[in-house]
């Protein structure tokens, strides 16, 4: 008998994390689709594009309102479908959205208004011109289903106020929390198609960008993110990549170890280890770094694992059996070459199919996978440096480049060593939340990608810049119009000894002489 083909997935299942259980079902867009949801995207932007950046911003108002009033619901949902704790869900979720829809709202107008452009050459001061920002048409965000509302709703907030149609494509693994954005527009009162979400497994982003979006914005891993890249650049469609990291957490000799120690703890855990920002590599100084260890691990001991509902819960489980299988194989490879595992680095099925315990690792070197390959888990890899050099440069040997942190008393110090490091966000003494702060543009650089979110930068993203001047004097010629003659070549000449020689005075008595000359000649 000749073997039949899989058929294709008609309908996502939404699982808690912490149970296994299923949650829900939702029904998969197809290929077929797409035509005519791009079709509805553009019809509704070419509307939504003619209200202005003032009135678009201020349809926002509604939508924040709608987020406020639903917010312990939204969390809840983050919590079950992703397991991280609700207090997690509330502040990195539904906190960092609202915030981000509201600063949009705010300065959108006058972040998209034209600006003027004061010329700064002599021979263009016949013209008045400025730049306009005007919106690419559609834009598809394809989101991951670590942050399933804030990641996909601070770049759905730009391409709106920008004047932009958005299709998200949430991750397979967080339907319920993509249909729950979709819901939140629809109550929110915006245009009807303005945000469509699309439900289905990895080819339907493959899909999506096939069916000609403006611009696409992917969050995701760095394999996957490659393939977007080449889709993109296939149809010469740009694209913003962020693509996770390795970050590093660098601890002087004169750091508060207390609050490094607690840092180091939350960074790494926070969403059981599974954010793009997360703390996977620790360089500390030689005098400090015993101790420093030690509370690490007596912080890590303490926290309690559990459902990401009950409120006492510190670490929730993982997403997915293959992101426990990476968290073993990277650990395994780190102890087969000396590292030693100081507290967790086990599976806990007694509490849930996809828990995993939180894990400090010492004796770490840079050859491990662990210090190689992104670990998206709750691990602590704590190396030695031999000095603060040491430790930057030991930081900086990766392909990634998103974040890092620096710990020290010293100001100065610590905003040097910033300078040096190579990634797209540097924060002194925290880790983590310079992703919730609105106006901070967010992203990377080398294998964690290209393009900003978040602030300026990321509504820069979503517009395309046009420059328009209008000449002062329309009747006139220019002198750089055919016919070209000899005089054409005394004027630039002059010109350019005007522009950029030595004497001032030599410089204008020459080329007053070159233009005398020119116009006679053209007379």
């Amino acid at each position: 008998m000749k073997e039949q083909p899989p058929r294709a997935a008609t309908h996502l299942e939404s699982m808690d994390r912490a149970t296994g259980e299923t949650i829900g079902r939702f029904e998969c867009t197809t290929a077929g689709e797409l035509g005519r949801v791009m079709e509805h995207a553009r019809s509704a932007q070419r509307d939504w594009a003619r209200l202005g950046a003032a009135q678009r911003a201020k349809r926002l108002e509604s939508l924040a309102s709608v987020m406020l009033a639903r917010a312990r619901e939204i969390a809840e949902v983050v919590a079950r479908e992703t397991g991280k704790p609700l207090g997690e869900a509330l502040l990195s979720d539904v906190l960092v959205s609202l915030d981000s829809v509201r600063w949009h709202e705010r300065h959108a107008a006058s972040l998209l208004a034209p600006r003027r452009l004061a010329h700064h050459n002599p021979v263009f001061k016949g013209k008045r011109g400025w730049v306009e920002r005007e919106p690419y048409g559609v834009v598809a965000v394809i989101a991951p289903w670590n942050y399933p509302l804030a990641i996909p709703m601070t770049t759905i907030a730009a391409a709106l106020v920008a004047g932009n149609a958005v299709i998200l494509k949430p991750s397979e693994l967080v339907p319920w929390c993509g249909a729950l954005v979709g819901e939140l527009f629809d109550q929110a009162g915006l245009p009807v198609d303005l945000v469509q979400v699309i439900q289905g497994p990895g080819e339907l982003g493959r899909a999506l960008i096939e069916a000609g979006p403006d611009k696409v914005s992917f969050t995701g891993s760095v394999a996957t993110g490659r393939l977007v890249a080449e889709a993109c650049a296939r149809r010469l469609i740009p694209s913003v990549l962020e693509l996770g990291g390795k970050d590093a957490m660098i601890v002087l000799s004169d750091a508060d170890l207390d609050a490094a120690s607690s840092g180091a703890v939350w960074g790494g855990m926070t969403n059981c280890g599974q954010a793009c920002l997360s703390v996977e590599r620790i360089y500390v100084e030689p005098g400090v770094a015993g101790r420093f260890t030690e509370l690490c691990v007596e912080k890590t001991k303490k926290l309690r694992l559990g459902s990401g509902l009950d409120p006492e819960t510190d670490v929730g489980p993982m997403i997915h059996e293959r992101q426990i299988e990476r968290v073993e194989r990277q650990l395994a490879d780190a102890v087969k070459r000396g590292a030693r595992v100081l507290t967790g680095g086990k599976r806990r099925r007694d509490l849930g199919p996809m828990f995993f315990e939180p894990t400090v690792i010492s004796g770490v070197e840079p050859e491990m996978l662990l210090m190689q390959e992104e670990t998206f888990g709750p691990v602590l890899a704590i190396a030695p440096a031999a000095d603060a050099e040491e430790a930057v440069r030991l930081a900086n040997e990766t392909p990634f480049g998103l974040g890092a942190s620096v710990w020290t008393a010293d100001r100065r110090r610590g905003e040097s060593l910033a300078r040096q490091l190579c990634c797209g966000s540097v924060m002194i003494n925290d880790v983590v939340s310079c992703y919730g702060i609105a106006e901070a543009p967010h992203g990377g650089r080398g294998a964690s990608g290209w393009g900003r979110t978040h602030g300026e930068s990321g509504v820069e993203e979503m517009v395309q810049v046009k420059y328009v001047d209008r000449d002062v004097f329309p009747r006139g010629t220019k002198p750089w119009w055919f016919p070209y003659d000899r005089g054409v070549v005394e004027l630039a000449e002059g010109m350019l000894a005007a522009l950029f020689g030595a004497r001032a005075a030599e410089r204008w008595r020459g080329l007053r002489n070159a233009w005398r000359s020119y116009r006679a000649r053209r007379k």
